[in-house]
């Protein structure tokens, strides 16, 4: 059902994706909640792959100077990104700002792609614009700041173009696309893209059903998840199964309670800049039409079943997200320790947002088209884009220099949940220097220094008790003169921090932060799974070339 654009349509589409980004051209960083720790993130990334480290996943100059594993657990995706930007000649903050631009335009775009392969050109904008434009969308750009959840929703409508292709098209161009697709979703938002994996598998399902060739279709749709799931476990692997050594369980453990909402709340609510129970947690306008007039878009759908049942679906959907953000919900939160890690319970406005604005197209396409389609679209995105203009900008500006993000930080830039869970949750002042003596006598004379080595020429001159100012996080190990020593950091008095002893001598000692087995082993899945997709694109081509 895909239809060409004209130059206006084009034009209008380029306007619309240009209006909510506007106030990211301004020369600072918008002041938002986590604005400002994105871009140390990011500064502690970029530095991790400058000194060769492809997948960064400790944090040196975090968590005032100890350093933290946060990277290991924080989606890797938008630091990608933004370091490519900035590896190009953009400062960090404007870096920062275009994965922030990306995630806005890509989702009007993808979110319009994906629509009109099965609704109208009209209908597909008009929920490409609910998609953009719905007001959580900006809490998320100007309020919160949240550059992962931001940028997901660009790959939700990516992953579900693909799916739907391959149930039309037996093309493993497709495969691939969702592929990669669904491992950048899983590497841009951790909780995102565990919010709309049932969906996804819902989606594929419908499309099972309704295909000709559902034997084919299947086996498709299982390359196509093998190969997203196994390019990003290299992330979710140890993200998942490392996160026992943090606090993660500790600190999320009921903090979901204050952040429920009111049915009013979702209904309207005043637009403000604070922070939880203060900024909008409310639907929209037309979002609220488009679950209202339901009952009307299913008398027309239905003789269109696959139509129907999505239709059905994205209903349930919806309700299930409401209500998992009102209070009576919380006898399935207090029940599931890995609900409580999505923290806060108006997170899963994200799904209504999506669900709303697929919605939205569908009801634009029973439309009498005795009605011009044209005005009907331009008069409704008007007064889109009325309501929303109050929201396009935020609060003011922040002007930091860039020695700011990439010295030392005072702070871990979480709620403290990445911690490992043998320290103190937050770090309170600045090491006085990276190795120090606890108990005896010795001269440390600091040799180089990485994000993941530090090494030191160190004199003993009688049994000494040391600790080198970082951390512990498994991978961490320290020699002298190449001999693994035993590490204590679990002492009341240095918790969390890096300890050992040494006799009498001179040594060369070397703090060197590893991959662990678990991450090797997810290392490897994902670079042989690049590798077999290079391969078979090498092979494709040479069998284009002979025939």
């Amino acid at each position: 059902m895909f239809q060409k654009p004209n130059k206006i349509f084009i034009l209008l589409f380029l306007i619309l994706a240009i209006l909510p980004i506007m106030a990211l051209f301004h020369s600072g960083l918008p002041i938002t909640h986590d604005g400002q720790d994105h871009v140390a993130r990011i500064a502690n990334f970029y530095q991790n792959l400058s000194e060769g480290v492809l997948i960064p996943r400790w944090a040196a100059n975090l968590n005032w100077g100890y350093g933290h594993p946060i990277l290991e657990f924080l989606y890797p995706l938008p630091s990608y990104i933004a370091s490519f930007f900035h590896f190009v000649g953009f400062s960090l903050v404007n870096s920062t700002k275009m994965v922030y631009a990306l995630g806005m335009l890509f989702s009007l775009v993808f979110m319009y792609l994906w629509l009109s392969q099965f609704t109208t050109k009209y209908a597909a904008l008009f929920g490409a614009v609910l998609y953009s434009y719905a007001p959580y969308r900006f809490v998320e750009l100007y309020v919160r700041g949240d550059i992962g959840e931001n940028l997901a929703f660009a790959f939700i409508p990516l992953v579900l173009f693909s799916i739907y292709k391959l149930s039309k098209k037996n093309n493993y161009k497709f495969i691939v696309l969702g592929g990669f697709s669904l491992a950048f979703l899983i590497l841009t938002h951790n909780a995102i893209s565990l919010m709309f994996v049932p969906f996804i598998f819902f989606y594929a399902l419908l499309l099972i059903y309704f295909s000709k060739e559902r034997k084919k279709y299947f086996i498709n749709l299982v390359l196509l998840a093998v190969l997203g799931f196994s390019l990003s476990c290299f992330f979710w692997i140890p993200a998942l199964l490392e996160a026992k050594y943090t606090l993660r369980n500790i600190v999320t453990k009921g903090t979901y309670i204050q952040s429920f909402v009111s049915i009013q709340q979702l209904i309207y609510g005043p637009w403000s800049y604070g922070g939880t129970g203060q900024f909008t947690v409310q639907f929209g306008l037309f979002q609220w039409i488009s679950l209202i007039a339901y009952p009307l878009l299913i008398t027309k759908l239905k003789k269109n079943k696959e139509k129907l049942y999505l239709a059905t679906g994205l209903l349930i959907y919806t309700i299930f997200a409401a209500f998992l953000m009102l209070p009576v919900s919380n006898f399935i939160w207090s029940r599931f320790l890995l609900l409580q890690n999505f923290q806060f319970p108006w997170r899963f406005l994200a799904i209504v947002v999506f669900t709303t604005a697929v919605l939205g197209a569908l009801l634009f396409e029973i439309i009498p088209k005795k009605l011009n389609l044209n005005y009907v679209l331009a008069a409704f995105i008007v007064i889109i884009l009325f309501i929303s203009s109050f929201y396009w900008h935020p609060k003011a500006y922040l002007y930091k220099p860039a020695s700011f993000y990439t010295g030392i930080y005072n702070s871990t830039t979480d709620t403290g949940e990445s911690s490992p869970i043998w320290s103190v949750r937050f770090m309170e002042e600045r090491p006085m220097s990276h190795m120090q003596v606890i108990d005896g006598s010795a001269f440390i004379k600091e040799l180089k220094r990485t994000s993941t080595e530090h090494k030191y020429q160190v004199n003993v001159y009688r049994n000494t008790s040391f600790e080198e100012n970082t951390l512990y996080f498994p991978g961490w190990e320290i020699k002298a003169n190449g001999v693994l020593l035993p590490l204590q950091f679990q002492n009341p008095r240095y918790r969390g921090i890096m300890t050992f002893n040494l006799s009498k001598g001179s040594y060369i000692v070397e703090a060197t932060y590893k991959e662990t087995k678990l991450r090797l082993f997810a290392d490897i899945i994902s670079f042989i799974t690049i590798v077999i997709f290079c391969l078979s694109v090498g092979f494709q081509f040479v069998l284009r070339k002979l025939s």
